[in-house]
Formats: C-alpha cells, sequence, structure tokens
C-alpha cells in the first residue's frame, strides 16, 4: 500500500512540477509581452509629448500670425489663403494626432487593465500554486521520513526474518526428523496393535456371547442417557400448550354456546315465533358441544401428567398422544356434522327479508370462512394423528419426516389463526350490520358482542399457540427424536415400555445406592442371630400350640369354677337352713358348733383360694411337701367334732392334692411341649444346613465360573483399553502431524514472502 501510495504522490508530485514550469513559462511570456507593451507605451507617451509641445508651437505661431495680420492686413489678405490651407492641412493632421492619441490612450488603458488583470490572476494562480508546492513539499517530506522510517523497519524486519528463517528451517528440519520418527512408531504401533486386535477379537468371539450394540431390536431396549434438563423443558413446554388448549377449548365453548343463542334469536326469535326445522336441528346439534370440545383439554391433561422428570418423553412413548388425536378426530367429526347445517342456516339467513345486500355479502364470507376452518382442522387431525403413530405404529412415521410434520403443524396453526382473524372481521362487520336492523333487539345486540368476544379469545388463543409452537419447533423436532446410544429409533412402543420399566428399576437401584448403609453385623455374630432367629420361629408355632392348648385348659377350668362355686353356694344355704334347726336345741352347744362350722367353711374357702393360687401358679404350690398336708389334715379331723365336718375337711384335702397334680401335669405337658419344638427346630436346622450346604457348593461352582470369566472379560478390557490408548495416541501423533504439516506449510509461506518483500 504505501509503495502503491508512493507511486502515486510521485505522479501527483511530478504533474504539480510540469504544471508550475508551464505557468513559470506563461508568466515569463507574459512578463515579456508586458514589457513590450510598457515600451510600447513609453514610446507612445513620447510621442504624444512631442505631438503636445507640436500643437502648443503651432498654437504659438498661429497667435504671432495673427499679431502680425493685424498690422498688415494687407499682406495677411493677400497669404490668407495660404495661411487657411496651411490651416486647413494644421487642423486635419491636429485632428489625425487627436483622434490617433485618443486611440493610442485608450489601447493604453486597455492594454494596463488586462496588464492588471493578468498580473492580480498570475500573482493568485501564483500564490495557491506556491502553497500547493509547500503542501506537497511537505506531504514529499513527511512520505520521504516515513517511507526512510518503513525502509529502516522492514531492514530490521528483514534481518529478523531472515534470523526466524534460519531458525524455522532448522526446526522444518528437526522436525522432518520427528516425522519420520513419528511415522516409524506409527507403523510399529499398527503392527503391535494390529496383531493385539487380532488376538482381541478371537477372544472376543470365543468369550463374549451377546453384544445388543449390534441388533437394532435389542438395542431398543437399552436406557437411553436421561437428560434431565430436556425433561423439565418439555414439561414446561406441555404445561404451557396446555393453558393454550384450555384457553382454546374455553373459547370454543363459548363460540358454539353464542352461535346456538344466535341461531335462536336471529332471523327469528324462537321466544315469539318458531324457528326453521334447519335451525332447531342446528341448534340441537350445536347444544351438545361440550361432550366434544372438554375432552380435547381432558386430553391433553393427561398428555401433561405423562409427561415427568423420571420418563424419557419421545414419540414412542407419549402413548397418550394417541387419545388426544382420538378426541381430536371426535370434535372434528362434530365440526363436520353441524357444517351442512351451519351453510344452510347463513344461506337461509340470506333469503329472508331483513337481510341486506351488505349482510348478504357478509354471510357468504363467513360460509367461505368455515369451510376453510372446518379444513384447517382436518389438516390438524391428519398431522396429530400422524405423530400419534410412532406411539402404536413405528412403521407409519419414520423419524427423518417428524421435522417436515412438525413444520405442517405450525403451518396449520398460522393458517387456523389467519383464518379465525378474517372470521373474526366479518362477524364484527355483521354484527354492525344486524344492529343496523330496524327490529334488531338488545338481545341480539348482547349476544353478537360475547359472539364476537369468544371469536376474538379465539384468534388470541390460535395467535399464541401458533406463535408458541413456532418458536419451539426446533426444540421439538430435537428432543422428540432422540433414543440409545448406538441407535437411531426405538423399533416398537412394546421396546420403548419395556425401556421405560428398565429405567425405572435402574433408577430405583441408583436410588438404594444412595441409600447410607447401616451398622454392619460381624459374620460370626449374623450366622449366630440367624440360627436364633430359625429356633424361634419354630418355638414360635411351638408356643402357638402351647397358647391354643393352655386356653382350652383355661376354659374348661373356668367352667369347673363356675360349677364348684354353686356347689359351694348350694352348700352355704343347707349350712343356713342347718343352723335355724339346731339354734333353739342346744343354745351353748350349739353355739360352739356353729362356731366350728363357721370356722370350717372359712378353712374350706381358704383352701379353694389356694387351689386357684395353685392352679394360676403350678410351681409355687408344688414347694408344700406332702407330709407336711398329712399331718395338717390330721389335727384339723381331731379338731373336727362332726362327721361332715370330716367330710368337708376330706374333700378339701384332696382337690388341692387334685389340684397339685395337675399343675405336675401342666408342668410335664409345658415340657414335653418344649423338647418337641427344640426337636423340630433342631431337625428344622439341620434341613437348612443342608440346603446351605448345597447353595454354598452351588455358590462356590459360579464363583470358580465366574471368576474364570472374570479374568476372560478383565484381559478383554485390558485389550480394549490398550487399544483404545493405543488409538488416541495415534489419533495424537496424526494431529501433532498435521498441526506440524500446517506450522511447516505457514513457515514456507512467511519465507515466501520475505524472499518477495527482500526482491
Amino acid at each position: 500500500q504505501l509503495r502503491a501510495q508512493n507511486q502515486v504522490l510521485k505522479k501527483g508530485v511530478v504533474d504539480e512540477q510540469a504544471n508550475s514550469a508551464s505557468l513559470k513559462e506563461q508568466l515569463k511570456m507574459k512578463d515579456q509581452s508586458l514589457r513590450k507593451l510598457q515600451q510600447e507605451m513609453d514610446s507612445l507617451t513620447f510621442r504624444n509629448q512631442q505631438l503636445a509641445k507640436r500643437v502648443e508651437l503651432l498654437q504659438d505661431e498661429l497667435a504671432l500670425s495673427e499679431a502680425r495680420g493685424k498690422k498688415n492686413k494687407k499682406s495677411v489678405e493677400s497669404s490668407s489663403q495660404l495661411s487657411q490651407e496651411q490651416k486647413s492641412v494644421f487642423n486635419e493632421d491636429l485632428q489625425k494626432k487627436i483622434e490617433e492619441n485618443e486611440r493610442l490612450h485608450i489601447l493604453f488603458f486597455e492594454a494596463d487593465e488586462q496588464h492588471k488583470r493578468l498580473e492580480a490572476e498570475l500573482r493568485s494562480r501564483l500564490e495557491v500554486l506556491e502553497t500547493d508546492a509547500a503542501q506537497h513539499q511537505a506531504v514529499v517530506d513527511s512520505l520521504t521520513k516515513k517511507y526512510t522510517e518503513t525502509i529502516e523497519k522492514l531492514q530490521n524486519d528483514k534481518a529478523k526474518l531472515e534470523i526466524k528463517s534460519q531458525t524455522l528451517e532448522r526446526e522444518a528440519k528437526d522436525c522432518r526428523l520427528r516425522t519420520e520418527e513419528c511415522q516409524q512408531q506409527l507403523k510399529n504401533l499398527q503392527a503391535a496393535l494390529g496383531s493385539r486386535l487380532e488376538e482381541s477379537l478371537c477372544i472376543i468371539n470365543e468369550k463374549v456371547p451377546f453384544n445388543d450394540t449390534r441388533s437394532t431390536r435389542y438395542n431398543a431396549l437399552n436406557v437411553p442417557l436421561h437428560n434431565r434438563r430436556n425433561q423439565l423443558k418439555l414439561r414446561d413446554l406441555a404445561g404451557q400448550a396446555l393453558a393454550f388448549v384450555q384457553e382454546l377449548v374455553t373459547a370454543l365453548l363459548n363460540f358454539h354456546t353464542y352461535t346456538e343463542q344466535k341461531v335462536q334469536i336471529f332471523p327469528v326469535d324462537s321466544a315469539t315465533d318458531t324457528i326453521s326445522p334447519l335451525n332447531q336441528k342446528f341448534s340441537q346439534y350445536l347444544h351438545e358441544n361440550a361432550s366434544y370440545v372438554r375432552p380435547l383439554e381432558e386430553g391433553m391433561l393427561h398428555l401433561f401428567e405423562s409427561i415427568t422428570e423420571d420418563t424419557v418423553t419421545v414419540l414412542e412413548t407419549t402413548v397418550k398422544l394417541k387419545a388426544f388425536s382420538e378426541h381430536l378426530a371426535s370434535y372434528l367429526g362434530f365440526l363436520r356434522k353441524i357444517l351442512p347445517y351451519q351453510l344452510k342456516s347463513l344461506e337461509e339467513e340470506c333469503e329472508s327479508s331483513l337481510c341486506t345486500a351488505a349482510l348478504r355479502a357478509r354471510n357468504m364470507e363467513l360460509h367461505r370462512d368455515m369451510k376453510r376452518l372446518t379444513a384447517v382442522f382436518e389438516k390438524l387431525h391428519t398431522y396429530v394423528s400422524l405423530l400419534a403413530l410412532p406411539s402404536t405404529r413405528p412403521e407409519g412415521l419414520l423419524r427423518t419426516n417428524y421435522n417436515f410434520v412438525f413444520t405442517n403443524i405450525a403451518a396449520s396453526l398460522h393458517g387456523f389463526h389467519d383464518i379465525l382473524k378474517d372470521i373474526s372481521k366479518h362477524y364484527s362487520q355483521k354484527a354492525t350490520l344486524e344492529q343496523e336492523v330496524p327490529t334488531a333487539t338488545q338481545k341480539l345486540i348482547t349476544t353478537n358482542d360475547c359472539l364476537l368476544s369468544s371469536v376474538a379469545a379465539l384468534t388470541n388463543g390460535a395467535g399464541k399457540m401458533a406463535s408458541f409452537f413456532s418458536n419451539n419447533l426446533d426444540h421439538f423436532t430435537t428432543s422428540l427424536s432422540y433414543g440409545p446410544k448406538g441407535g437411531t429409533e426405538f423399533i416398537s412402543p412394546l421396546s420403548a415400555e419395556c425401556m421405560l420399566q428398565y429405567k425405572k428399576k435402574a433408577a430405583a437401584y441408583m436410588k438404594s445406592l444412595k441409600k447410607p448403609c447401616a451398622d454392619s453385623v460381624p459374620y460370626e455374630e449374623a450366622l449366630a442371630n440367624r440360627r436364633v432367629l430359625l429356633s424361634s420361629t419354630e418355638s414360635r408355632e411351638g408356643l402357638a400350640q402351647q397358647v391354643q392348648q393352655s386356653l382350652e385348659k383355661i376354659a374348661k377350668l373356668e367352667q369347673e369354677k363356675e360349677h364348684w362355686m354353686l356347689e359351694a353356694q348350694l352348700a352355704k344355704i343347707k349350712l343356713e337352713k342347718e343352723n335355724q334347726k339346731l339354734k333353739n336345741s342346744l343354745s351353748g352347744h350349739l353355739t360352739e358348733t356353729i362356731q366350728e362350722r363357721s370356722v370350717l367353711p372359712n378353712i374350706a374357702e381358704q383352701k379353694k383360694e389356694t387351689t386357684e393360687k395353685s392352679l394360676r401358679e403350678p410351681i409355687k404350690s408344688t414347694s408344700l411337701s406332702t407330709n407336711h398336708k398329712c399331718c395338717l389334715l390330721k389335727s384339723l379331723l381331731c379338731q373336727a367334732p362332726d362327721v361332715e365336718s370330716r367330710e368337708d375337711l376330706i374333700k378339701t384335702h384332696y382337690m388341692a392334692r387334685i389340684a397339685e397334680l395337675t399343675s405336675h401335669l401342666q408342668l410335664a405337658d409345658s415340657k414335653s411341649v418344649h423338647f418337641h419344638a427344640e426337636c423340630r427346630a433342631l431337625a428344622k436346622r439341620l434341613s437348612l444346613a443342608e440346603k446351605s450346604k448345597e447353595s454354598l457348593t452351588e455358590e462356590l461352582k459360579l464363583a470358580s465360573q465366574n471368576i474364570t470369566r472374570l479374568q476372560a472379560s478383565k484381559l478383554f478390557c485390558i485389550l480394549m483399553t490398550t487399544k483404545r490408548s493405543y488409538e488416541d495416541q495415534l489419533s495424537m501423533m496424526s494431529d501433532h502431524l498435521c498441526s506440524m504439516n500446517e506450522t511447516l506449510t505457514k513457515q514456507r509461506e512467511e519465507i515466501d514472502t520475505l524472499k518477495m518483500a527482500s526482491k
């Protein structure tokens, strides 16, 4: 650039110098012409002065001649003719001289003016040229200074670049040597890797029985990488879509409801007159709109609930999309059912006497808009049903066509919004025209306002839905089309469902791994606890049987206790009767006997209490010795004066003895049951020990097989890791070689540029 600017400036300086030289020559020529004109001017002034002097002399001569004429008139008269001729000659000559002098004065004035003008122009031009020359000289000086500095800088750079080129050449030589060494190493590594690869392939073919990633059918069952952010984004988008669908559902319900009211009001009010059968049927169908519109919201809600953070959301797993497509198909059938009635109703309204030409035109526009609206819903249903195909029949829609379907859905939503804008515009125009009808009522006006508000809400909802779908089109296309690692898609919805089940199991397993481990129990203690647990389970069964038997015995004893209580009450009654009989016979003797008999029942009651206690606590009752009881019985019999009291004492003694024996019998039964339970527990423990021995032998076999398999897999993993490491080294070396080649090419280019610059 500096060279090009230098050449341009040199050309400009040369041109300016040539211009200044030509101007100097012109200035010299003008000076020469000016000098000539000045010389001519000087000569003319000199000539003019001569002529003026001559005129003065002639005037003097004329005055002298006139003075002489007075003296000698006669001579004058004689010579008057000659003087007149001379005078006429002088006058002519003087007139010519005056004219010539005047002309010369004019020429001199013009030449002087021209000379002054030229001199001023030349002076101004000379000043401009001098300033331009000074500027050019300054530019030339600055450029020369700059060029000298750049030349010095370039010389320094040249020296540095020569040094750098020498160093780069040395580095290039080193790089060539290193590349040769790397190539040699590469060949050696390729040979080693080839041999190891053959060995590893042989081991893989012999030891690895199954590789599920080779088959797309089995690879579809593998769980893909979980993208939590993607799932949260999809759930957020599904929530926004649910809100938009709810808004559209509300607007559609209002639109169909207010359309039904409008049909019953205009052109004929059903409150005052009967409407046509067509409008009656149309209003009847419109009254059923909620059963077709509400399921859309429910289907979208179920779809939103199916998208959670833990699931894998793709088109193969979104089974609820099929239900939404079916609900949309039912609503489309509803629109197709009411479309002919709506069109006929508009035509019937056009044929009425209240319909003007402008209103008829608006009705025909709405006639076309309703057809377009049904066609747009048919398009939407077609594309939504296509999106629902992968969850039922994956071969019905390939993954390569996902983007096409999503773009067409976005285009259909925009078309839906445009049609609704036209419908809103035409309905507003129709409402204004219907208000001008003389039979328009307040009910019709309010119905039209509600209908317009519902259409406006429907238009806004459709616009939001279209913009939302267009803004997130790329995200829908990318996020709903990922699959297992190494595969492109899921084979079938069944495989996708199995994959989700595997994912749940894997998540549960990971959660269980994250739980803190409980305090471990030593192995010997655990074995002891296991034996105790097994024996306790067996003893628990025995104890349950014992408890059942003891409960039955307790029930029997309770029955016997009630029986003996009744007998004791009867004995007391008999005793009271006998006391009353003997009361009057022998007072003293009877009182003693009564006291002794009153002591005997107390002793009997005490014996009964002891028997009850012995029944409850049989082990404690056995502590009394038999000899002591016999001595006590003899002493009581000696004290008892009457036979009945003796019988009672004997009876109580034997009852106590029976209770003691029963307690001993219960103790023996419990011990036998305990021993039987222990025997059963030991037998079961023995069987469990044999089973554990068998399981341990099987586990030992499996462990030996696993050891051999793990050794083979370990060798395979080592080979694979070495292969990967060598591949990484090879890739790094190839990248290093590429970078070295690039540096060499750059150095060569720099050397070439330096050579060109030095030249």
